[in-house]
Protein backbone atom coordinates (compact mmCIF):
# COMPACT_ATOMS: atom_id res chain seq x y z
CA UNK A 1 0.00 0.00 0.00
CA UNK A 2 1.19 3.18 -1.35
CA UNK A 3 1.91 6.05 1.64
CA UNK A 4 -0.50 4.75 4.14
CA UNK A 5 -3.70 6.55 4.60
CA UNK A 6 -3.51 9.71 2.28
CA UNK A 7 -6.99 11.54 3.25
CA UNK A 8 -6.02 14.52 1.36
CA UNK A 9 -4.21 15.59 -2.01
CA UNK A 10 -2.57 19.42 -2.49
CA UNK A 11 -1.66 20.03 -5.63
CA UNK A 12 0.69 23.45 -6.75
CA UNK A 13 1.88 24.62 -10.36
CA UNK A 14 5.46 24.47 -11.18
CA UNK A 15 6.15 26.63 -14.45
CA UNK A 16 3.07 25.73 -15.67
CA UNK A 17 3.04 21.95 -14.40
CA UNK A 18 0.45 20.43 -12.04
CA UNK A 19 1.83 18.39 -9.79
CA UNK A 20 0.99 16.23 -6.16
CA UNK A 21 1.95 17.70 -3.54
CA UNK A 22 4.03 15.59 -0.48
CA UNK A 23 3.98 12.64 -2.23
CA UNK A 24 6.16 10.41 -4.07
CA UNK A 25 6.59 7.21 -5.32
CA UNK A 26 9.75 5.10 -4.16
CA UNK A 27 11.63 2.08 -4.15
CA UNK A 28 8.86 -0.15 -2.04
CA UNK A 29 5.69 1.07 -4.50
CA UNK A 30 7.41 -0.27 -7.55
CA UNK A 31 5.47 -3.35 -7.17
CA UNK A 32 1.89 -1.75 -7.07
CA UNK A 33 2.29 -1.13 -10.71
CA UNK A 34 1.73 -3.25 -13.29
CA UNK A 35 2.23 -2.80 -17.34
CA UNK A 36 -0.20 -1.76 -19.27
CA UNK A 37 1.21 -0.82 -22.90
CA UNK A 38 3.64 1.27 -24.55
CA UNK A 39 4.09 3.41 -27.52
CA UNK A 40 7.54 5.39 -29.23
CA UNK A 41 7.93 7.61 -26.30
CA UNK A 42 6.44 6.14 -22.92
CA UNK A 43 5.70 3.24 -21.00
CA UNK A 44 1.94 3.29 -19.56
CA UNK A 45 1.50 0.92 -16.16
CA UNK A 46 -1.74 0.84 -14.27
CA UNK A 47 -2.05 0.72 -10.75
CA UNK A 48 -3.19 -2.25 -8.68
CA UNK A 49 -2.57 -1.33 -5.33
CA UNK A 50 -5.10 -0.37 -2.93
CA UNK A 51 -3.79 3.85 -2.38
CA UNK A 52 -7.23 6.06 -2.79
CA UNK A 53 -4.92 8.11 -4.42
CA UNK A 54 -4.26 6.12 -7.61
CA UNK A 55 -6.65 3.62 -8.09
CA UNK A 56 -8.67 4.42 -11.46
CA UNK A 57 -4.91 5.82 -12.53
CA UNK A 58 -2.11 4.92 -14.54
CA UNK A 59 1.40 6.36 -14.89
CA UNK A 60 3.26 7.60 -18.34
CA UNK A 61 6.85 6.55 -17.58
CA UNK A 62 9.44 8.26 -20.62
CA UNK A 63 12.07 6.22 -22.26
CA UNK A 64 14.90 7.27 -23.92
CA UNK A 65 16.38 5.41 -27.08
CA UNK A 66 19.28 2.52 -26.73
CA UNK A 67 20.84 4.29 -29.66
CA UNK A 68 21.71 6.95 -27.25
CA UNK A 69 19.75 9.15 -29.35
CA UNK A 70 16.97 11.47 -27.07
CA UNK A 71 18.12 13.08 -23.86
CA UNK A 72 18.09 10.38 -20.93
CA UNK A 73 18.81 13.21 -18.37
CA UNK A 74 15.09 13.77 -19.10
CA UNK A 75 15.97 17.88 -18.99
CA UNK A 76 15.64 18.42 -23.17
CA UNK A 77 14.10 21.78 -23.48
CA UNK A 78 13.07 22.70 -26.99
CA UNK A 79 15.28 23.51 -29.46
CA UNK A 80 16.67 26.91 -30.31
CA UNK A 81 14.39 27.59 -33.11
CA UNK A 82 11.02 25.79 -31.30
CA UNK A 83 10.05 28.60 -29.22
CA UNK A 84 9.07 30.72 -32.82
CA UNK A 85 5.91 27.49 -32.93
CA UNK A 86 5.08 28.34 -29.39
CA UNK A 87 5.00 31.66 -28.75
CA UNK A 88 1.34 32.61 -26.95
CA UNK A 89 1.07 29.13 -25.78
CA UNK A 90 1.47 29.68 -21.92
CA UNK A 91 5.14 28.48 -20.39
CA UNK A 92 5.72 26.05 -23.33
CA UNK A 93 8.53 27.56 -24.02
CA UNK A 94 10.04 27.70 -20.57
CA UNK A 95 9.36 24.34 -19.49
CA UNK A 96 12.42 23.22 -17.76
CA UNK A 97 12.16 19.51 -19.01
CA UNK A 98 10.46 17.90 -22.37
CA UNK A 99 8.01 16.18 -20.32
CA UNK A 100 6.34 18.78 -18.46
CA UNK A 101 6.86 20.96 -21.63
CA UNK A 102 4.58 18.02 -23.48
CA UNK A 103 1.72 18.13 -20.91
CA UNK A 104 1.29 21.96 -21.33
CA UNK A 105 1.10 21.44 -24.87
CA UNK A 106 -1.97 19.22 -24.22
CA UNK A 107 -3.00 21.93 -22.12
CA UNK A 108 -2.71 25.28 -24.12
CA UNK A 109 -3.19 23.71 -27.47
CA UNK A 110 -5.36 20.66 -27.83
CA UNK A 111 -7.75 20.75 -24.92
CA UNK A 112 -8.90 24.13 -27.00
CA UNK A 113 -9.02 22.43 -30.15
CA UNK A 114 -10.99 19.20 -28.96
CA UNK A 115 -12.06 20.07 -26.26
CA UNK A 116 -11.43 19.76 -22.32
CA UNK A 117 -14.89 16.99 -22.37
CA UNK A 118 -12.00 14.37 -23.89
CA UNK A 119 -8.98 15.28 -22.92
CA UNK A 120 -7.41 15.11 -19.89
CA UNK A 121 -3.98 16.90 -18.58
CA UNK A 122 -3.30 14.72 -15.49
CA UNK A 123 -0.92 15.72 -13.35
CA UNK A 124 2.52 15.19 -12.15
CA UNK A 125 3.86 12.66 -9.64
CA UNK A 126 7.54 13.19 -8.16
CA UNK A 127 9.31 9.51 -8.54
CA UNK A 128 12.74 8.40 -6.96
CA UNK A 129 15.82 6.98 -9.17
CA UNK A 130 14.77 3.23 -7.25
CA UNK A 131 11.34 3.67 -8.15
CA UNK A 132 11.92 3.55 -11.80
CA UNK A 133 14.49 1.14 -11.69
CA UNK A 134 12.28 -1.21 -9.92
CA UNK A 135 9.42 -0.47 -12.25
CA UNK A 136 11.98 -1.33 -15.39
CA UNK A 137 12.89 -4.57 -13.91
CA UNK A 138 9.85 -5.84 -13.17
CA UNK A 139 8.16 -5.44 -16.40
CA UNK A 140 11.32 -6.22 -18.72
CA UNK A 141 9.90 -9.87 -19.61
CA UNK A 142 6.36 -7.61 -20.33
CA UNK A 143 7.38 -5.51 -23.15
CA UNK A 144 7.40 -6.85 -26.55
CA UNK A 145 10.96 -7.71 -27.81
CA UNK A 146 11.15 -5.12 -30.10
CA UNK A 147 10.54 -2.17 -28.02
CA UNK A 148 12.88 -3.57 -25.34
CA UNK A 149 15.68 -3.56 -28.01
CA UNK A 150 14.55 -0.38 -29.50
CA UNK A 151 14.58 2.02 -25.85
CA UNK A 152 14.67 2.03 -22.14
CA UNK A 153 13.19 3.64 -19.35
CA UNK A 154 14.38 6.64 -18.53
CA UNK A 155 15.93 5.89 -14.88
CA UNK A 156 17.36 9.58 -14.56
CA UNK A 157 13.35 11.09 -14.53
CA UNK A 158 12.41 13.02 -11.40
CA UNK A 159 8.87 12.96 -12.27
CA UNK A 160 5.95 10.80 -13.92
CA UNK A 161 2.55 12.01 -15.41
CA UNK A 162 -0.50 10.24 -13.23
CA UNK A 163 -3.86 10.74 -15.10
CA UNK A 164 -6.82 8.65 -15.32
CA UNK A 165 -6.97 5.39 -16.28
CA UNK A 166 -9.83 5.88 -19.16
CA UNK A 167 -10.12 1.88 -19.57
CA UNK A 168 -12.18 2.18 -16.43
CA UNK A 169 -15.10 4.73 -14.89
CA UNK A 170 -14.02 6.62 -12.14
CA UNK A 171 -15.22 4.51 -9.37
CA UNK A 172 -12.62 2.09 -10.61
CA UNK A 173 -13.23 -1.79 -11.08
CA UNK A 174 -15.39 -1.99 -7.87
CA UNK A 175 -18.69 -1.03 -8.89
CA UNK A 176 -19.93 -4.83 -9.67
CA UNK A 177 -20.73 -4.27 -13.23
CA UNK A 178 -18.06 -4.86 -15.40
CA UNK A 179 -16.55 -2.35 -17.97
CA UNK A 180 -15.27 -2.83 -21.58
CA UNK A 181 -12.94 -0.42 -23.17
CA UNK A 182 -11.31 -0.06 -26.76
CA UNK A 183 -8.74 1.53 -27.72
CA UNK A 184 -9.51 2.62 -31.40
CA UNK A 185 -5.60 4.94 -32.91
CA UNK A 186 -7.97 5.93 -35.90
CA UNK A 187 -4.85 6.85 -38.08
CA UNK A 188 -5.36 9.95 -40.94
CA UNK A 189 -9.07 10.38 -41.93
CA UNK A 190 -8.63 12.04 -44.95
CA UNK A 191 -6.82 12.44 -48.52
CA UNK A 192 -4.37 14.99 -49.04
CA UNK A 193 -4.57 17.61 -51.66
CA UNK A 194 -1.77 20.05 -51.28
CA UNK A 195 -0.42 21.78 -54.70
CA UNK A 196 2.76 20.70 -53.33
CA UNK A 197 2.36 17.12 -53.86
CA UNK A 198 4.86 16.08 -56.25
CA UNK A 199 4.10 14.50 -59.63
CA UNK A 200 5.66 11.56 -58.72
CA UNK A 201 4.15 11.13 -55.51
CA UNK A 202 0.01 12.11 -56.38
CA UNK A 203 -0.58 8.52 -55.46
CA UNK A 204 -1.19 10.31 -51.83
CA UNK A 205 -4.20 12.17 -53.61
CA UNK A 206 -6.20 9.32 -54.47
CA UNK A 207 -4.66 6.28 -51.89
CA UNK A 208 -4.41 6.87 -48.32
CA UNK A 209 -1.61 6.93 -46.15
CA UNK A 210 -2.19 3.90 -44.23
CA UNK A 211 -3.18 1.73 -47.03
CA UNK A 212 0.61 2.44 -48.56
CA UNK A 213 2.23 2.36 -45.05
CA UNK A 214 0.83 -1.15 -44.96
CA UNK A 215 2.33 -2.20 -47.49
CA UNK A 216 5.81 -1.16 -46.33
CA UNK A 217 5.27 -2.71 -43.06
CA UNK A 218 4.13 -6.47 -45.18
CA UNK A 219 7.48 -6.07 -47.10
CA UNK A 220 9.95 -5.23 -43.40
CA UNK A 221 8.37 -7.85 -41.59
CA UNK A 222 6.27 -5.42 -39.34
CA UNK A 223 3.20 -7.19 -40.27
CA UNK A 224 2.52 -10.74 -41.20
CA UNK A 225 -0.89 -9.88 -42.70
CA UNK A 226 -2.41 -6.35 -44.39
CA UNK A 227 -5.28 -4.68 -42.82
CA UNK A 228 -8.34 -3.97 -44.24
CA UNK A 229 -9.34 -1.05 -42.21
CA UNK A 230 -9.82 2.16 -44.19
CA UNK A 231 -9.15 5.20 -41.85
CA UNK A 232 -11.52 7.06 -44.29
CA UNK A 233 -14.59 4.56 -43.11
CA UNK A 234 -14.19 5.63 -39.72
CA UNK A 235 -14.35 9.48 -40.41
CA UNK A 236 -17.07 9.16 -43.30
CA UNK A 237 -19.57 9.97 -41.09
CA UNK A 238 -21.74 6.95 -42.73
CA UNK A 239 -23.28 3.88 -40.17
CA UNK A 240 -22.73 1.36 -42.86
CA UNK A 241 -19.07 2.39 -43.23
CA UNK A 242 -18.25 3.27 -40.05
CA UNK A 243 -19.61 -0.61 -39.42
CA UNK A 244 -16.97 -1.50 -42.05
CA UNK A 245 -14.21 -0.08 -40.37
CA UNK A 246 -14.84 -1.88 -36.53
CA UNK A 247 -15.14 -5.16 -38.28
CA UNK A 248 -11.85 -4.35 -40.06
CA UNK A 249 -10.18 -3.23 -37.11
CA UNK A 250 -11.41 -6.82 -35.11
CA UNK A 251 -10.23 -8.53 -37.95
CA UNK A 252 -6.55 -7.00 -37.81
CA UNK A 253 -6.12 -5.09 -34.67
CA UNK A 254 -2.55 -4.84 -35.05
CA UNK A 255 -2.24 -1.70 -32.74
CA UNK A 256 -5.09 0.01 -34.15
CA UNK A 257 -7.51 -2.00 -31.50
CA UNK A 258 -7.20 -2.97 -27.95
CA UNK A 259 -9.87 -4.15 -25.64
CA UNK A 260 -9.73 -4.57 -22.16
CA UNK A 261 -11.91 -5.82 -19.48
CA UNK A 262 -11.63 -3.76 -16.01
CA UNK A 263 -8.43 -2.63 -17.30
CA UNK A 264 -7.27 -5.86 -18.39
CA UNK A 265 -6.21 -6.45 -22.16
CA UNK A 266 -8.60 -8.84 -23.69
CA UNK A 267 -8.73 -8.43 -27.03
CA UNK A 268 -5.36 -6.86 -29.43
CA UNK A 269 -1.84 -6.36 -28.53
CA UNK A 270 0.95 -5.07 -26.76
CA UNK A 271 2.06 -3.58 -29.92
CA UNK A 272 4.12 -4.12 -33.24
CA UNK A 273 6.14 -6.64 -35.15
CA UNK A 274 4.87 -10.12 -36.10
CA UNK A 275 6.36 -11.97 -32.98
CA UNK A 276 4.80 -8.67 -30.73
CA UNK A 277 2.22 -10.26 -27.71
CA UNK A 278 -1.00 -11.01 -28.95
CA UNK A 279 -4.36 -11.58 -27.34
CA UNK A 280 -6.05 -11.92 -30.68
CA UNK A 281 -8.39 -15.18 -29.98
CA UNK A 282 -11.74 -14.93 -30.98
CA UNK A 283 -13.09 -17.68 -28.89
CA UNK A 284 -11.38 -16.93 -25.51
CA UNK A 285 -13.00 -12.90 -26.56
CA UNK A 286 -16.13 -14.90 -26.72
CA UNK A 287 -15.83 -16.06 -23.10
CA UNK A 288 -14.47 -12.70 -21.35
CA UNK A 289 -17.70 -10.60 -22.79
CA UNK A 290 -20.53 -13.41 -22.39
CA UNK A 291 -21.01 -11.44 -19.73
CA UNK A 292 -21.31 -8.14 -20.54
CA UNK A 293 -23.45 -9.51 -24.10
CA UNK A 294 -26.44 -11.08 -23.33
CA UNK A 295 -26.98 -13.15 -26.59
CA UNK A 296 -26.62 -16.52 -27.58
CA UNK A 297 -23.86 -18.82 -27.74
CA UNK A 298 -20.74 -17.59 -30.44
CA UNK A 299 -22.71 -14.19 -31.48
CA UNK A 300 -21.37 -12.09 -28.81
CA UNK A 301 -18.68 -10.77 -30.81
CA UNK A 302 -20.81 -9.62 -33.76
CA UNK A 303 -23.06 -7.91 -30.99
CA UNK A 304 -19.88 -6.14 -29.50
CA UNK A 305 -18.65 -4.93 -32.95
CA UNK A 306 -21.98 -3.74 -33.34
CA UNK A 307 -22.19 -1.84 -30.58
CA UNK A 308 -19.03 -0.27 -30.67
CA UNK A 309 -19.77 0.83 -34.08
CA UNK A 310 -22.88 2.52 -33.17
CA UNK A 311 -21.11 4.22 -30.23
CA UNK A 312 -18.27 5.53 -32.76
CA UNK A 313 -21.06 7.02 -35.23
CA UNK A 314 -22.82 8.37 -32.37
CA UNK A 315 -19.59 10.29 -31.47
CA UNK A 316 -19.02 13.89 -32.38
CA UNK A 317 -15.17 13.48 -30.84
CA UNK A 318 -13.86 12.30 -34.74
CA UNK A 319 -15.71 15.39 -36.14
CA UNK A 320 -13.56 17.69 -34.15
CA UNK A 321 -10.28 15.59 -34.52
CA UNK A 322 -10.65 15.54 -38.07
CA UNK A 323 -11.04 19.28 -38.24
CA UNK A 324 -7.27 18.79 -36.18
CA UNK A 325 -5.78 16.87 -39.00
CA UNK A 326 -6.83 19.09 -41.17
CA UNK A 327 -4.54 21.83 -39.91
CA UNK A 328 -2.29 20.07 -42.24
CA UNK A 329 -2.99 21.70 -45.37
CA UNK A 330 0.15 21.81 -47.22
CA UNK A 331 0.98 18.05 -46.91
CA UNK A 332 5.21 17.28 -45.46
CA UNK A 333 6.10 18.19 -49.39
CA UNK A 334 5.01 21.83 -48.56
CA UNK A 335 5.44 21.73 -44.67
CA UNK A 336 9.44 20.21 -44.80
CA UNK A 337 10.62 23.59 -47.30
CA UNK A 338 8.52 26.39 -44.42
CA UNK A 339 10.75 24.12 -41.52
CA UNK A 340 14.09 25.16 -43.00
CA UNK A 341 13.03 28.33 -43.37
CA UNK A 342 12.66 28.17 -39.44
CA UNK A 343 15.90 26.72 -38.78
CA UNK A 344 17.55 29.20 -41.24
CA UNK A 345 19.38 26.44 -43.17
CA UNK A 346 19.60 25.93 -47.28
CA UNK A 347 16.84 23.79 -48.51
CA UNK A 348 18.52 20.49 -48.57
CA UNK A 349 15.19 19.08 -51.43
CA UNK A 350 16.09 22.27 -53.90
CA UNK A 351 19.84 21.76 -53.43
CA UNK A 352 18.64 18.35 -55.26
CA UNK A 353 16.24 19.25 -57.75
CA UNK A 354 17.40 18.45 -61.17
CA UNK A 355 14.79 20.96 -63.07
CA UNK A 356 14.37 24.33 -62.38
CA UNK A 357 10.33 23.42 -62.70
CA UNK A 358 10.62 21.81 -59.33
CA UNK A 359 12.42 24.11 -57.74
CA UNK A 360 9.95 27.31 -58.77
CA UNK A 361 7.20 24.76 -57.82
CA UNK A 362 8.01 25.43 -54.13
CA UNK A 363 10.13 29.08 -54.70
CA UNK A 364 7.11 30.24 -53.15
CA UNK A 365 7.30 28.72 -49.72
CA UNK A 366 11.38 30.19 -49.78
CA UNK A 367 9.35 33.86 -50.15
CA UNK A 368 6.98 34.14 -47.22
CA UNK A 369 7.35 35.89 -44.13
CA UNK A 370 8.56 33.99 -41.41
CA UNK A 371 5.46 34.11 -39.31
CA UNK A 372 3.75 31.95 -42.23
CA UNK A 373 6.19 29.45 -42.21
CA UNK A 374 6.05 29.02 -38.53
CA UNK A 375 2.25 28.55 -38.60
CA UNK A 376 2.78 25.95 -41.73
CA UNK A 377 5.19 23.80 -39.50
CA UNK A 378 3.01 24.61 -36.55
CA UNK A 379 0.09 23.43 -37.90
CA UNK A 380 1.47 19.99 -39.27
CA UNK A 381 3.13 19.73 -35.84
CA UNK A 382 -0.32 19.77 -34.39
CA UNK A 383 -1.93 18.04 -36.99
CA UNK A 384 0.63 14.92 -36.85
CA UNK A 385 -0.15 14.52 -32.79
CA UNK A 386 -3.83 13.81 -33.98
CA UNK A 387 -3.08 11.66 -37.19
CA UNK A 388 -1.19 9.48 -34.14
CA UNK A 389 -3.55 9.58 -31.12
CA UNK A 390 -5.95 6.74 -29.70
CA UNK A 391 -9.25 7.73 -28.83
CA UNK A 392 -10.13 5.28 -25.83
CA UNK A 393 -13.68 4.47 -25.36
CA UNK A 394 -15.26 2.86 -22.24
CA UNK A 395 -18.87 1.77 -21.41
CA UNK A 396 -20.83 -0.49 -19.05
CA UNK A 397 -24.49 -1.75 -18.56
CA UNK A 398 -27.10 0.54 -17.48
CA UNK A 399 -29.97 -1.06 -15.70
CA UNK A 400 -33.83 0.25 -15.15
CA UNK A 401 -33.76 2.22 -11.86
CA UNK A 402 -29.85 3.14 -11.98
CA UNK A 403 -29.80 6.55 -10.75
CA UNK A 404 -28.95 9.70 -13.44
CA UNK A 405 -25.87 9.04 -15.53
CA UNK A 406 -23.56 12.14 -16.40
CA UNK A 407 -22.15 9.92 -19.42
CA UNK A 408 -24.70 9.23 -22.64
CA UNK A 409 -26.26 6.15 -23.36
CA UNK A 410 -26.86 3.80 -26.02
CA UNK A 411 -29.33 0.97 -26.58
CA UNK A 412 -28.82 -2.01 -27.97
CA UNK A 413 -32.18 -3.64 -29.66
CA UNK A 414 -31.02 -7.02 -30.04
CA UNK A 415 -30.25 -7.76 -26.87
CA UNK A 416 -32.72 -5.05 -24.78
CA UNK A 417 -29.99 -3.46 -23.14
CA UNK A 418 -28.50 -0.07 -22.31
CA UNK A 419 -24.95 1.16 -22.11
CA UNK A 420 -23.63 4.32 -20.74
CA UNK A 421 -20.02 5.38 -22.35
CA UNK A 422 -17.74 8.06 -22.28
CA UNK A 423 -15.08 8.74 -24.84
CA UNK A 424 -11.14 10.54 -24.45
CA UNK A 425 -8.00 10.65 -26.67
CA UNK A 426 -4.83 9.73 -25.31
CA UNK A 427 -1.13 9.74 -26.51
CA UNK A 428 -1.58 13.39 -27.69
CA UNK A 429 2.52 14.07 -27.33
CA UNK A 430 4.67 16.64 -28.72
CA UNK A 431 5.91 16.54 -31.48
CA UNK A 432 9.99 18.04 -32.17
CA UNK A 433 10.58 20.36 -34.49
CA UNK A 434 13.72 18.10 -35.05
CA UNK A 435 11.63 15.53 -36.44
CA UNK A 436 10.76 16.93 -39.49
CA UNK A 437 13.04 15.44 -41.88
CA UNK A 438 12.63 12.13 -40.82
CA UNK A 439 8.74 13.08 -41.50
CA UNK A 440 9.22 13.71 -45.01
CA UNK A 441 11.98 10.54 -45.37
CA UNK A 442 9.44 8.24 -43.67
CA UNK A 443 6.58 9.90 -46.56
CA UNK A 444 9.25 9.50 -49.46
CA UNK A 445 9.94 6.17 -48.11
CA UNK A 446 6.35 4.72 -47.73
CA UNK A 447 5.19 6.64 -51.41
CA UNK A 448 7.69 4.48 -53.30
CA UNK A 449 7.04 1.31 -51.55
CA UNK A 450 4.06 1.12 -52.68
CA UNK A 451 4.24 2.77 -55.24
CA UNK A 452 7.06 -0.22 -56.89
CA UNK A 453 4.57 -2.58 -55.65
CA UNK A 454 2.05 -1.44 -57.99
CA UNK A 455 4.00 -0.63 -60.88
CA UNK A 456 6.86 -3.11 -60.23
CA UNK A 457 8.37 -2.64 -63.71
CA UNK A 458 8.85 1.25 -62.90
CA UNK A 459 12.33 2.29 -62.07
CA UNK A 460 13.56 3.34 -58.53
CA UNK A 461 13.58 6.93 -57.70
CA UNK A 462 16.74 8.49 -56.53
CA UNK A 463 16.80 9.59 -53.13
CA UNK A 464 15.10 13.90 -52.65
CA UNK A 465 16.30 14.54 -49.61
CA UNK A 466 18.88 13.79 -46.67
CA UNK A 467 19.43 10.11 -46.01
CA UNK A 468 16.21 9.24 -47.76
CA UNK A 469 15.48 5.42 -47.40
CA UNK A 470 14.10 4.45 -50.96
CA UNK A 471 12.55 1.40 -51.61
CA UNK A 472 13.62 -0.53 -55.14
CA UNK A 473 10.92 -2.95 -56.95
CA UNK A 474 9.26 -5.43 -54.95
CA UNK A 475 6.58 -8.62 -55.68
CA UNK A 476 3.86 -8.77 -53.52
CA UNK A 477 5.07 -11.62 -51.05
CA UNK A 478 5.69 -11.77 -47.54
CA UNK A 479 10.03 -11.66 -48.05
CA UNK A 480 11.22 -8.17 -46.57
CA UNK A 481 11.60 -5.21 -48.19
CA UNK A 482 13.47 -2.93 -50.51
CA UNK A 483 15.86 0.03 -49.07
CA UNK A 484 18.59 1.97 -49.49
CA UNK A 485 21.86 2.47 -47.69
CA UNK A 486 25.02 4.62 -48.45
CA UNK A 487 28.38 2.38 -48.78
CA UNK A 488 31.65 4.11 -48.37
CA UNK A 489 34.44 2.48 -50.30
CA UNK A 490 35.98 2.09 -53.44
CA UNK A 491 34.12 -1.02 -54.40
CA UNK A 492 31.41 -3.06 -52.30
CA UNK A 493 29.84 -6.56 -53.18
CA UNK A 494 26.68 -7.13 -51.28
CA UNK A 495 24.51 -9.97 -51.81
CA UNK A 496 20.92 -8.96 -51.41
CA UNK A 497 18.75 -11.06 -49.94
CA UNK A 498 14.53 -11.64 -49.95
CA UNK A 499 13.59 -15.11 -48.74
CA UNK A 500 15.31 -17.61 -50.82
CA UNK A 501 16.33 -15.23 -53.69
CA UNK A 502 19.29 -13.37 -53.66
CA UNK A 503 21.03 -11.09 -56.42
CA UNK A 504 24.92 -9.96 -56.30
CA UNK A 505 25.23 -6.28 -56.88
CA UNK A 506 28.69 -4.67 -56.81
CA UNK A 507 28.82 -0.56 -57.74
CA UNK A 508 31.62 2.34 -57.33
CA UNK A 509 32.30 4.80 -54.71
CA UNK A 510 29.03 5.63 -52.31
CA UNK A 511 26.95 2.84 -53.53
CA UNK A 512 23.40 3.21 -53.26
CA UNK A 513 22.30 0.16 -52.14
CA UNK A 514 18.74 -1.66 -52.23
CA UNK A 515 17.28 -4.49 -51.15
CA UNK A 516 15.18 -5.83 -53.50
CA UNK A 517 13.51 -8.91 -54.46
CA UNK A 518 15.06 -11.13 -57.16
CA UNK A 519 14.55 -14.34 -59.55
CA UNK A 520 18.26 -15.70 -58.79
CA UNK A 521 18.30 -18.95 -56.43
CA UNK A 522 20.42 -18.77 -53.70
CA UNK A 523 22.59 -21.60 -53.74
CA UNK A 524 24.57 -23.26 -50.92
CA UNK A 525 23.14 -22.58 -47.25
CA UNK A 526 24.45 -19.17 -46.98
CA UNK A 527 21.90 -16.42 -46.56
CA UNK A 528 23.01 -12.61 -45.93
CA UNK A 529 21.02 -10.40 -42.75
CA UNK A 530 20.89 -6.63 -42.01
CA UNK A 531 23.40 -6.42 -39.25
CA UNK A 532 23.64 -2.81 -37.84
CA UNK A 533 25.30 -0.87 -40.01
CA UNK A 534 26.03 -3.25 -43.08
CA UNK A 535 25.36 -6.41 -44.04
CA UNK A 536 27.32 -9.88 -42.94
CA UNK A 537 26.95 -13.19 -44.19
CA UNK A 538 25.30 -16.43 -41.65
CA UNK A 539 25.00 -19.94 -41.82
CA UNK A 540 21.87 -21.06 -42.80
Amino acid sequence: MIFGSISLLYVYTITGGRVMEHVMLEEKDAGDWSYRGEGAANLVLAYNGSSPAFVGKVIRVPKVPKSGEGHANGHSVLSKSEPLLWEGADSITTAPTKEIAGQLFIQHVMIPLLGSDCVDTGVRVLVSREFVENVEKNVHCQRPSWRVDAAKINTSIGSVLLIPDHSLFPSGTNSGEPCISVEIKPKCGFLPSSTFISEENVVKKNVTRFKMHQILKLHQRQLSQLSEYDPLDLFSGSRDRVHKAIKALFATPQNNLRVFLNGSLVYGGLGGGMNGTSFVNGGAFEDHIRGFIKAADGSHTRIFQHLVAEIVYKLDVLDRLLRVQKLDSVDIEGAIHAYYNIVSLPCALCKRFDEDKQRLKYSSLHSIPLEESVKIVRNYLIAATAKDCSLMISFRPRQDGDPESAYSSVYLESTNQSFEYKAYFIDLDLRPLKKMEYYYELDQEIVNCYTQMVNPHSPCKEPQGPGVIQPCSMRSDNYGVGFTKEISGKLKTIRLISGTKVHKNTRGTTAQVRRCLHHETLTGNQSLTNKGSGFRKEKA
